[in-house]
């Protein structure tokens, strides 16, 4: 595993958040039934929660010996994360995603679909229009025999 004794660009804030989301699991996994037994149905995520509290205080311990990031300011520690976990690509994708989801109310569910794949086709692998339409095309008559013939549900 790969170790340094400099902490990364959001590490700390990440392990807040880590402890946070175990404490509200242990407390919403201690709202099924509370520890009545070890059968009782709250006893697993009881202690799949406790694991994820351990899990996220040693976390928090390492990060105590470490020295802080090489970054001059709040804007560039934002910078600095937003360049290393969402890279534009990344962002990008995620965006057609979210104008694919809203697109749907508004279009049938093929159209959308197939405009999302030629899109996101054209942009990940780098402009190959015709290929795109072809993939998006044959991926569209599948989803439509598995679901519509196979399954028989009905997509929007």
């Amino acid at each position: 595993m790969n170790k340094t004794d400099k902490m990364l660009v959001g590490e700390r804030t990440f392990c807040v958040l880590l402890v946070l989301a175990s404490l509200v699991v242990f407390y919403l996994a201690y709202q099924i039934s509370g520890f009545s037994s070890i059968n009782s149905p709250g006893a697993f995520p009881l202690g799949v929660a406790l694991v994820m509290i351990l899990s996220a205080g040693k976390i928090a311990v390492e990060l105590i010996g470490k020295a802080k990031p090489d970054c001059s300011g709040w804007l560039d520690a934002f910078q600095q994360f937003r360049n290393t976990h969402f890279p534009r690509r990344t962002l990008v994708f995620g965006l057609l995603a979210v104008a694919y989801l809203a697109a749907i109310q508004w279009v049938s569910f093929y159209v959308s679909t197939f405009l999302f794949l030629v899109l996101s086709i054209v942009y990940l692998r780098g402009g190959r229009v015709l290929n795109a339409i072809l993939i998006a095309a044959v991926l569209l008559v599948l989803i439509y025999l598995l679901f519509s013939l196979a399954f028989s549900v009905y997509l929007p």
